[in-house]
């Protein structure tokens, strides 16, 4: 596995191809992308944000997403995927929230965990973009991209987390994942354009498949 010092410089340079990268949900508060990120599984950003502007019209708060039925819920979410699922995982955080916190989405980790439907990445993805506490979300892209260029060596989520945050500095965190994602959504595929990568010079899967 690559430095600490290497890895930052791979950020640096995967951070200059893919400037500005961001969360591609939109929200407008942490509730709102707690929401987005639960429906976010298994689904695509770009289908998730055409469910939930009339989502959150319609229930704008915890408070009114607990009053709900997943009779109710499940065809406003449907086109997500795993609709029964995910029903269930809104109305019971929705519940959470409000039996526990007064209806606000807590800015912490281990509460955030213990919420219906929420684990690691989906709390790290509420933290670092709507809270403002750095957080490392490590989905499928983030482990494949990290794996394949050799800046982390798992396929566990929390351990590549654990050695992503190990060489970076906090205020990083949250822009790494969402260079990582959209590198791996862009450049490193399953099947990755090599010859369109940043880091090409530094990736040890370029060189192992060129038998370098």
């Amino acid at each position: 596995m690559k430095s600490p010092t290497e890895t930052r410089h791979i950020l640096d340079a995967l951070e200059a191809q893919h400037p500005g990268a961001d969360t591609e949900l939109h929200y407008t508060n942490a509730f709102e992308l707690l929401v987005a990120t639960i429906l976010s599984a298994q689904s695509t950003d770009q289908r998730v944000n055409l469910v939930t502007p009339a989502l959150f019209k319609r229930y704008p708060s915890a408070r009114a997403l607990a009053k709900t039925t997943s009779k109710q819920l499940e065809p406003r979410i449907h086109s997500t995927g795993f609709f029964r699922a995910k029903s269930k995982a809104l109305i019971g955080m929705a519940r959470a929230l409000v039996k526990q916190h007064g209806g606000a989405v807590p800015a912490d980790m281990e509460a955030l965990v213990e919420l219906p439907g929420v684990g690691r990445k989906t709390a790290n993805v509420v933290l670092g973009h709507a809270l403002g506490v750095p957080g490392l979300p490590v989905d499928r892209h983030v482990l494949r991209v990290s794996n394949r260029i050799g800046i982390a060596e798992s396929d566990n989520p929390e351990v590549v987390e654990q050695q992503l945050c190990a060489a970076l500095e906090r205020k990083r965190w949250t822009r790494a994942s969402d260079t990582l994602i959209l590198h791996g959504r862009r450049v490193c595929r399953p099947k990755p354009l090599c010859e369109q990568c940043a880091v090409q010079q530094d990736c040890d899967y370029f060189h192992e498949a060129r038998g370098v």
